[in-house]
């Protein structure tokens, strides 16, 4: 598998780990655990954020965040329908980019002023890796409300995507 292959594959894992994430978020009493599924919502829209910027600074438009979140935190279905989007244009994106343009640089500045370079494949990278730290925290808080957060990990998205994969032994 090349890098152009990859990064696609790469994408669908996060966009069905983000899904199972999201819909377990939901089962999350409120009412039980207010300040928990607050904290949920909060990092997952922090993920979103994130994407969101990096998808401005790989195309070069704006992506008219101030900030790596949102001042309000947007109900857990309009950032779920949101990502969603997001991950789409990612796995898109990433389907139509050739070695040379992955190795490509790219400047930018981060949202506090800062400037920045870094190649195509790495900013797909970091939206890949942030998304999995993030993930794993938002699992904590599931955790410690009681509810067991899902096996995020590439191999188990590979084995249900492509069960041909998953060997006899």
């Amino acid at each position: 598998m090349s890098f152009p292959d990859l990064f696609p594959s790469l994408f669908r894992y996060k966009a069905w780990a983000d899904e199972e994430l999201h819909a377990l978020t939901a089962r999350l009493d409120g009412d039980a655990h207010p300040d928990k599924r607050y904290l949920a919502v909060r990092i997952l829209n922090h993920i979103h954020v994130v994407d969101r910027i990096f998808a401005g600074n790989l195309t070069g438009r704006p992506h008219g965040y101030a900030g790596t979140n949102t001042p309000d935190t947007p109900e857990l279905a309009d950032l779920l329908a949101a990502a969603r989007e997001t991950n789409a244009w990612y796995i898109g994106y990433a389907s139509g980019l050739s070695d040379a343009e992955l190795a490509e640089n790219v400047d930018f500045t981060f949202t506090d002023g800062g400037h920045g370079r870094m190649s195509r494949a790495e900013m797909l990278m970091q939206a890949i890796t942030h998304g999995g730290y993030h993930r794993g925290a938002v699992g904590r808080v599931l955790a410690e409300c009681g509810l067991q957060p899902p096996r995020d990990i590439y191999t188990r998205f590979l084995h249900d995507s492509e069960p041909a994969r998953r060997l006899p032994r």
